[in-house]
């Protein structure tokens, strides 16, 4: 089918894990035709769930795309991973789409994930829908949920159907009036609020309402579109994807009120100015040229390698295109765009505006970056969605000898697919780190890594990368003085140290000044004072662990005009800013965790007790429904090791958490003390 940009609906299917994301896609699949069988998570068959991880975990891992047509309208769907560790492949595809679709179980109710996502959403503005599956599983509860979701996300939370009187299908409230059985509710008065709410957004609608007491459906259309773009609506739907209970309602409503690329959210691109700054920029859906699209998500292929997923948000994109990267001047040539069908790949002409392509092949293509066909926009880029910051770490080095090589290239395939995972070699531990979101998160890399490039790691926890600075002002001096039988090498500094900030404050870690007067260093050696610091501040002073929030001054020192040398004030600055630091009242800084934890709240007592012993800051606790509570906390990283596995003993396998760096704090006494201690220096510093 060729399509046009009115008919695309952009969907993603998000929500918590098993809440049937997947299953439910497989069911519209089969009911549609598009699949000859419908697959199961247990038999590790279906369209979405292709990868080995995900068929040996039973979970969905890695996104998911498909696309099928239905009553005039072509839908792009995408299928996200539901556990929290892959919160961050959720949050990267919204903004490739016009609806995020939040999907309940009626059992478990509202989640971490949940909660996050739509967050999330609202914050960007894009129209919500909410779909509660597994009704036939949870009659009983689907009233409660209704209130739990309202009382949670806001009263603009209304059902668009309600389950009849068994579950076995659903009424829609759009088309029907009639008061005929429910499992809970009148169809009668959820029609009539759903109508009161949607009017509020058009006053002449809003006045015709009041007059006459009705309002035509054709012209409650736009309204309703209107009212999921402001966010004065979010629909609840209801489905079971195991006996397709309103299976038919929700496409149809998906295909004829969930708006399309030109009806959606206009998306948050900048553009920058030759003098840098940025002013925001606003693709036009309508128009027919230049080309922009926007990389949403890579993945890896094992026969067509790279493939970029690609959101066009103007023009169109034929096959032997050329498009620019970002600020690249040289042209790509886009040979093969292709629509994507779970793990099978089928080669377009031309694809259109709103549409969701993948492209294979281009290597110079990244996550996150615009492509164009203007020249003019080289300084376009996109407002992109924040991630999650990856905190579970893990030190990683190769087993078998001559894989060092290999570990590298791995890694950075692995981090091209997935935003949240980051690899950084930490200078102050001497330690490669991996860090994903969590430990299920970092045991799907290592089993990738395995499985893909045969890398078997040994992995240990990292050493906590503390930070080192100074409380007080402080003078230090050196005089570097070598004689080896030929030119010798001379270099005197005198400098002062001070704290730049605050030790908690975000600001630069480190200010260089001269205030030499008189000619007592020369100029010249000013550069490796400074490159002598710099090391320094690296290397550490008290515990090994890198400097940073300190301002340094150097007043006066001497040369002499033969044999002082850069290597000479190099040792002299270095040693002369160790002096001073150890001076200074140096202390220790630890990262410290934002946490927020979702448990029942019959376990609230054990983990306060627990994040206490781990010398955390209790925050604000939320009592939500379902009693269920959500604490906040900020706990050093140093004690958050293995937290999933004691979050899990206390509360039965029902608590969850998510944790983001906070900031920089101050060690304990008795902690710092002991960190210096074991320190020993390395030979050179001797």
């Amino acid at each position: 089918m060729t399509h046009t940009t009115a008919q695309i609906r952009n969907i993603a299917m998000t929500g918590h894990a098993s809440a049937g994301k997947t299953t439910l896609i497989e069911a519209m699949l089969f009911k549609l035709g598009a699949i000859n069988k419908q697959g199961h998570i247990e038999s590790g068959d279906t369209v979405c769930d292709f990868e080995s991880e995900e068929k040996e975990h039973g979970h969905s891992l890695n996104v998911g795309f498909v696309n099928f047509d239905h009553e005039g309208k072509h839908f792009n769907m995408i299928d996200t991973p539901g556990f929290p560790d892959f919160l961050g492949q959720s949050l990267a595809i919204v903004p490739a789409v016009e609806t995020v679709a939040v999907v309940i179980d009626a059992g478990r109710g509202i989640q971490t994930t949940t909660r996050r996502i739509m967050r999330v959403a609202e914050q960007r503005h894009f129209p919500r829908m909410i779909i509660i599956n597994k009704i036939d599983e949870h009659p009983g509860e689907l009233e409660a949920l209704v209130e739990a979701i309202r009382e949670t996300f806001g009263s603009t939370c209304l059902p668009l159907n309600l389950p009849n009187a068994d579950c076995s299908d659903v009424i829609d409230l759009w088309e029907s009036e009639s008061d005929v059985p429910t499992s809970f509710g009148s169809v009668a008065d959820a029609h009539q609020q759903l109508v009161d709410q949607i009017v509020e957004v058009d006053d002449a609608l809003m006045e015709t309402y009041l007059t006459e007491g009705t309002v035509a459906k054709d012209k409650l259309h736009d309204a309703f579109e209107e009212a999921l773009r402001e966010a004065h609506l979010v629909p609840i739907v209801f489905t079971s994807a195991t006996t397709g209970a309103g299976l038919e309602d929700l496409l149809h409503l998906m295909a004829h009120l969930c708006p399309s690329p030109l009806e959606g959210n206009p998306r948050p691109f900048l553009v920058s100015d030759d003098d840098g700054t940025e002013k925001p920029w606003q693709a036009d859906p309508t128009k027919a040229s230049p080309f922009v699209g926007h990389v949403f998500k890579i993945t890896a292929d094992q026969f067509v390698g790279k493939v970029a997923m690609v959101r066009i948000h103007q023009g169109s994109l034929k096959a032997g295109d050329s498009v620019r990267i970002g600020d690249e001047r040289k042209p790509v040539r886009i040979a093969h765009p292709q629509k994507v069908f779970g793990k099978e790949m089928t080669e377009v002409k031309e694809a259109v505006t709103g549409d969701i392509i993948a492209i294979g092949k281009v290597e110079e293509l990244h996550f996150d970056v615009v492509i164009h066909t203007d020249e003019t926009l080289g300084g376009l880029h996109f407002d992109s969605v924040p991630m999650p910051r990856p905190m579970y770490g893990l030190a990683l080095e190769a087993k078998t000898r001559g894989d060092e090589a290999k570990i590298s290239t791995a890694l950075s395939k692995i981090r091209e697919e997935d935003p949240t995972f980051n690899v950084e070699r930490i200078a102050a531990t001497h330690q490669t780190v991996a860090r994903a979101m969590g430990e299920l998160h970092m045991r799907v890399i290592l089993e990738k890594l395995l499985r893909r490039f045969k890398l078997e790691l040994a992995t240990e926890p990292p050493k906590v990368a503390y930070k080192e600075t100074i409380t007080a002002k402080a003078d230090g001096h050196h005089r570097h003085k070598k004689q080896t039988g030929g030119a010798g090498q001379f270099g005197e500094v005198y400098l002062r140290v001070e704290p730049l900030v605050s030790p908690e404050s975000s600001t630069p870690p480190f200010e260089f000044v001269d205030d030499t007067f008189g000619g007592s260093i020369p100029r010249q050696f000013l550069p490796a004072i400074e490159k002598g610091v710099r090391k320094a501040m690296i290397d550490g002073a008290v515990a090994g662990y890198p400097l940073t929030g300190v301002r340094v001054s150097v007043y006066d020192g001497k040369y002499h005009a033969v044999d002082s040398k850069e290597v000479a004030f190099v040792a002299a600055g270095k040693w002369a800013f160790i002096d001073a630091i150890r001076k200074a009242k140096p202390v220790l800084l630890e990262p410290i965790v934002s946490v927020e934890i979702t448990a029942p709240s019959s376990s609230m007592g054990d983990i306060s007790a627990d994040l206490s012993g781990k010398r955390g800051q209790m925050g604000e606790t939320e009592y939500l429904p379902g009693d269920i509570v959500l604490i906040h906390a900020k706990v050093p990283l140093a004690e958050m090791n293995q937290y999933s596995s004691v979050l899990k003993s206390m509360t039965g396998g029902q608590g969850s958490f998510v944790m983001d760096y906070s900031h920089d704090d101050r060690t304990p006494p008795n902690v710092q003390a002991e960190i210096v201690a074991k320190y020993q220096p390395h030979p050179d510093d001797d």
